[in-house]
Formats: structure tokens, sequence, C-alpha cells
């Protein structure tokens, strides 16, 4: 009925019909997926012949919006039964479409529909079909093509199809050709082909870059930077993609090159350094892209200026010392530039080549810049004070060295601190570069550490977050930043902060109890999940306070034990709460050692539930690591849990649903559990050589990269 009413050329609902049609045979999800499938496959041959046969003449419509939601339903019903061996004259049967008419909508949508299908059906399928697939749509692409809608498709199938053309590709005849229909379409008049033909020549160079280095001289280098230059942000977006392509190809190259010379191999990837050889002539328009910002500009939504922005970062990392002169002369003369859009672009442009050149060539400018920036965190513009947060985050992670404690620390901290009061987008880059100096000043004896140069300023940074903690929104994951950043700062202070610290503990038991006392409160699904993810962060802080100052937490032991148990009580079985709770209580079990003996029998029974739940993995993996830390802390006194710990792993190794990755850590804990009770060991000591025999022997096929982890992590 469906499919009739999607055929049916007055009907003013076969759109929806369509829509549903598709619906009832595709699915995201992998087990929809199957279920669907085979509800398809259960339909007798006949019907299933129809409804192949009618959708397939739907493609030629009057209506093109139907005749679009049609090639999706082929593609559905093609992903289901090519697989299967079924349906295999679809793709002759869609060429000759294309052969044997002038119907423009037919060949548009069947066109889109073969695109659709290469998209999905994986290309071992339809290799034996390259060639003649190849041919339609290379037809299809060219500049003499009159209509641009076929062209537009056309140019989306071959984009789905080129990982299954890499035959045809090799050839050098029909490499020319392909490369040529391509590069002419990026000149249509037509801003939406030209759009669809840069996406395919990014994709081009993701998976033929070997192949490149003809094109690139002779067409690619000026095309593409000609089109980062158009009027058309959406074309400008996809040329400066191709170049943020080029150097990621390149810096995995690099990598390839480096580790085969490292192993005594020779190299088999090349790197062309195309993005450096370019660079005279991309980067000054990249560097003006990064100007291009608007004060209206949503901070979410992708623009071509952060693209530009990321291009120059990934280009960095790519071509190294190549581009610190250039750069630091843009930002030289723009830094105090009375366009703000010229400081900005100035700033986001240093912060950017901070990762892939010399440290040596970076030091003294990054050293000389320092005061400008700090005094940048002024600036009355939000959106050039997020991206100086944004570039002194960077500085305190890759070029902490040059973060004088004596000269800079005190102003650079003040910025920062009073940028916590700013806009949320700004809270969250002060809080990263608060963690990253909290993280590379850390005291020169690590936890031992009597102070540091981060003490003087840790209570007030301290009190300064935990302001932010107290919103009630997270826009901008603002208050999620700023409990990641008391998470790090805790984790790296030294010992002359725990006063500090035991009145942190003391304000985050209490949120913890606040949020437990109106947890059946709450009704809105959005409401419950900030619930979720606020007593999730306050976990998170409350395990690295615990796991700071280790035995110095038992006089509070008993209220923590006591919140956590009613956390654990009031969430769900499927619950990342749960798993919160569970890793602070682990520090608390390493932290009080054979004194956590006396929760165990509270905690036991939350411990055998999630060992038992095969279907929450992480939970279940994080229980296995709790047993390990019960039986480290309590030593022979966890013989008496022994058993019931030793059965449930056991039933566990041999469960079928639980995820395998659990199981290296299950053979693990066996060995946690030896070391604890030592001779009581005895009386599991064949089951468990059983069990250790039987993983030995599990084998992986060589093409098999994720079996050959797991069974590494076995082995191990």
């Amino acid at each position: 009925m469906l499919c009739q009413e999607l055929n049916n050329e007055q009907s003013q609902a076969r759109i929806a019909a369509g829509l549903a049609l598709k619906n009832a045979v595709a699915a995201r999800e992998a087990t929809r997926r199957e279920e669907m499938s085979a509800r398809w496959m259960n339909i007798d041959s006949t019907t299933r012949d129809q409804i192949k046969a009618l959708v397939l003449i739907t493609l030629g419509t009057q209506d093109i919006r139907a005749g679009i939601v049609t090639a999706q339903v082929v593609a559905a019903i093609a992903a289901i039964e090519l697989p299967l061996g079924q349906w295999e004259g679809v793709i002759r049967d869609m060429l000759q479409n294309l052969s044997s008419t002038d119907n423009t909508n037919l060949r548009q949508c069947t066109l889109q529909a073969i695109g659709y299908v290469c998209e999905t059906i994986d290309r071992d399928i339809l290799t034996s079909q390259a060639n003649s697939i190849l041919t339609a749509v290379v037809q299809g692409a060219r500049k003499d093509e009159p209509s641009e809608a076929v062209r537009l498709a056309a140019i989306g199938a071959l984009y789905n199809s080129l990982e299954f053309i890499e035959d045809n590709f090799k050839r050098e005849g029909e490499r020319n050709y392909i490369m040529q229909v391509v590069c002419e379409a990026t000149q249509s008049q037509d801003v939406q082909v030209q759009v669809s033909a840069f996406e395919c020549l990014v994709r081009i160079m993701q998976v033929y870059y070997d192949m490149m280095p003809f094109y690139m001289q002779k067409a690619l280098f000026g095309l593409t930077v000609q089109g980062m230059r158009s009027p058309h942000e959406r074309v400008a977006l996809q040329a400066v993609e191709f170049w943020s392509t080029v150097a990621e190809v390149e810096i995995d190259q690099e990598n390839y090159r480096l580790e085969a010379i490292d192993n005594g191999e020779q190299p088999t990837h090349a790197n062309y350094n195309f993005a450096k050889a370019a660079l005279p002539e991309t980067l000054p328009v990249i560097l003006e892209l990064m100007t291009k910002q608007d004060e209206d500009d949503d901070e979410d939504d992708w623009n071509l200026c952060m693209a530009a922005g990321t291009c120059l970062s990934v280009t960095a990392q790519s071509v190294g010392d190549a581009c610190v002169a250039p750069v630091i002369q843009f930002v030289e003369t723009n830094i105090r530039h009375t366009q703000w859009q010229y400081r900005e672009a100035s700033v986001m442009a240093f912060g950017s080549i901070l990762e892939g050149p010399s440290q040596e060539l970076l030091v003294p400018p990054v050293a000389q810049a320092l005061p400008f920036l700090i005094e940048m965190m002024n600036d009355p513009v939000i959106k050039v004070k997020d991206s100086t947060a944004w570039t002194l985050g960077r500085v305190s992670q890759s070029l902490a060295e040059c973060i004088k404690p004596d000269v800079h620390l005190q102003p650079l901290i003040e910025a920062l601190v009073r940028g916590l009061d700013d806009s949320n987008r700004i809270v969250s880059n002060c809080c990263l570069s608060l963690m990253n100096l909290a993280d590379q000043l850390e005291g020169e004896q690590g936890a031992d550490s009597p102070t540091s140069h981060m003490s003087p300023f840790f209570n007030g940074i301290i009190t300064a977050l935990m302001r932010i903690t107290e919103r009630n929104s997270n826009e901008s994951f603002a208050r999620t930043s700023a409990y990641e950043a008391i998470s790090v700062l805790v984790t790296h202070s030294a010992r002359d902060t725990f006063p500090t610290i035991s009145a942190l503990s003391t304000s985050i038991l209490d949120r913890l109890e606040q949020t437990i006392a109106v947890q059946n409160e709450i009704v809105g699904v959005d409401e419950r999940n900030s619930h979720m993810e606020l007593q999730s962060n306050l976990c998170s802080v409350l395990t690295n306070v615990i796991r700071r100052v280790g035995k110095d937490i038992a006089p509070i032991a008993d209220r923590i034990m006591t919140v956590l148990l009613q956390l654990s009580t009031a969430a769900s079985k499927s619950s990342t709460i749960l798993e919160d709770a569970f890793l602070a209580i682990g520090a608390l079990t390493t932290a009080l050692d054979s004194e956590f003996a006396r929760y165990l029998d509270s905690f036991a029974p939350f411990m055998f539930s999630a060992l038992s739940n095969h279907e929450e993995h992480q939970l279940c993996s994080i229980a296995v690591g709790l047993i390990g830390d019960v039986c480290r802390s309590l030593g022979s006194a966890s013989a008496s849990y022994c058993d019931n710990f030793m059965t449930t792993l056991l039933q566990n190794l041999q469960s079928p649903v639980l995820h395998r990755n659990v199981k290296p850590n299950i053979l693990s804990c066996f060995g946690d559990i030896a070391l604890a009770i030592e001779g009581q060991f005895a009386g599991y000591l064949d089951v468990t050589m059983s069990v250790l025999a039987q993983a030995c022997n599990i084998r992986a096929a060589p093409t098999d990269y994720d079996m050959i982890d797991y069974v590494n992590g076995i082995r191990e």
C-alpha cells in the first residue's frame, strides 16, 4: 500500500509514504536493522519483486521530491538484498535508465539511488560492476551535461563510489578523465555542484594521496586556492577543508614513514609535502579568512573563520617550522589592530601554530608575546578574550617553560580568574588554562611536594571555580569545565593546600547530599540529565580528593561511604552515576587499606549486582577492578569473600553476553586475589589454571585487528 501511494502521481501523501516505506526497511541501530531485514525477507518473493519493480519505475516521477525519497528506498532494499545474493540486477536496471531516457528526473534520481547504494553496500559486493557504474556516473558529471541537477547527483554518486573504483583509479587514462571531470565541476556556475566537486576532491585526496603529485602540480593548487577565495562560503569551506585534509594525510604519511624507519623497514608511504610546497600560496589566504568573523556569529556554528583556524592548526603540525615566520609577522602586524577581527585573528593564529614547529623556534616569540596575551584578557570584545584564553591554554600546555613563575604567574592567574566571571565560553577556556598550569607547575617532588608555584593561588582559584559550579545552566560546558579544573588542581596540589582540600571535600559532600535529597522531585528528561551530570561531576571531584589526600581522608570516610551507598541505591542499573560512585569507592578502598573492611558487608551487594549486569560492560569492568582493590587492601582478610568473588568471575568468563574486553581484566583479578590470600588460593588453583590454559589457545585472524588486541590483552 505504501509503495502504491508513493507511485501515485496524484497523491498528496506520497512523500510521507516514501519515508514510511524507507523506515520500514532501514534503521541506524544494528539490532533494529537486522530485525527489519529479517521482516523484509520474510515477505514472499513475488510481493518483494513487485515492490522493487514499482520503486524503480517511481524514480522517474514528475515530483522530484518523491523521486529523491524513492532513491533512498531503493538503496535501503538493496542494502538488505545484495549481501544475500538477491536483486543482483538492480544496478544493471538503473544503468539502463541512464542510457535509455531523456527524462531528467529519472536520470537525477537514478544517479542518487546509485550513490546511496554505493554508500551503504560493502565495496566487495559492487566491485564487479565498478566499470559500468563509473562510466555512467562520469558521463553524468561531465561539463556538457545540460542538467546541473543531474550533474550534481552524478558527482554525489562518484563521491560514494570512490573506494570501490580503486582498480579504475590506478589506470592512468581513467584516472586522468575522472580528475578532469571533477576539476571542471569546481568551475560550474551552480554553487552546489562546485561544493560537491570540492567535497569529491577532499575524498580523493584522502583515498588516493599517493597518486596526486601530477594533479596537484597541474590543477589542484590553483583550483583550491581560487576556491578558498570564492564569494560563496560553502565553496570556500570545502576548499579550505581540502587543505586541512592534505595536512592531515601528510601528518599520517610522515608518521608511517618514521614508524617504518624505527622498525628497520623500507617506508612504503611517501610524503610529497604538498602542504609545505603550497604554503606561500595558501597561508596568506588562510590568515585572511581568519579575519572574517562577525559579532553575531554563533559560536556553535561551523563557519569559514573556524575552518581556516583549524586548517592553520593542522598545517602547522604538518609543515612545522616553515609556518612560524609568516604567522609571527601576521601577529605582530595585527595584534594591536583597531579592528577587533584582526586582533582576534592574530591571537588565534598564534595559538594555532604552537603544536608542530620546534620548541626552540617557538620559545622566543611566545616569551615575548606572553605579557601582551595576559593584557589582552582585558580586551573589550568577548571574542578576542575568548581566543586569548584559548591561546593561553595552548601556551600553558605546550610551552609552559616560557611562563616564569616570578614574573608571569601572578598576572596570568589574576587574568584567568577574572575571566571566570565572563561569558561561559571564556570560562571554559580559562578552566583549561588553569588545568594546564596545575599540571605543568606541579611541585618538584610530585605528590610529596610540601609546596609548589601554584600553592599561593590555590585557595583563591578553588573559591572562584566553586562559584562557577553554582550556576544553574551548563552552557558551553562552563560548569563541567569548572569541576574538571577543580579535580586537576586537586590532583596536582602540594601538601600545603590540604586545608583547602579538606574544606572542599566538605562542600562536595554537602552538595552530593543535597542532590540525593531532591532526586525524587525531578521529572523532566533534561532536568534529570542535568542532575545526573552534576552528581557525576561531584563524584569525580570527590574521587580525586580521596586519591590526593590518601589516608588523611579517614575522619570523613563514614560520611563519604554513606553518601556513596545512597547514590548507588538511588541510581538505576544502567546509570553512569553507579560507575562514578564505584570509582570513588575504589579510591576510598585504596586510601583506607584494611580499614575499608567495615564497609564491605554493606557494599558487597552492589558490587555483585554490577558483576552480574552483563549488559552494562563498563560498570561490570569497574566492579571487577573493585574486587582487585578490595583484595589488595584487605589482604588475607578478604578470603571470606573470595568464594563469591571467584564464582561470579568464572561465570562472567563463560557469559556470551558480557563484552569480551572485560575478560582480560577478570584474568588479572585472579592474580590480585591470589596475591592477597596467598596459600588460601589453593582451592581455586585447578579451575584457574584450566581457564588460563583455555585463554592461551585463543587465536585471532591476521586481519581481525580487534580480535588481535583482545588476544594480546588476554595473554598479558
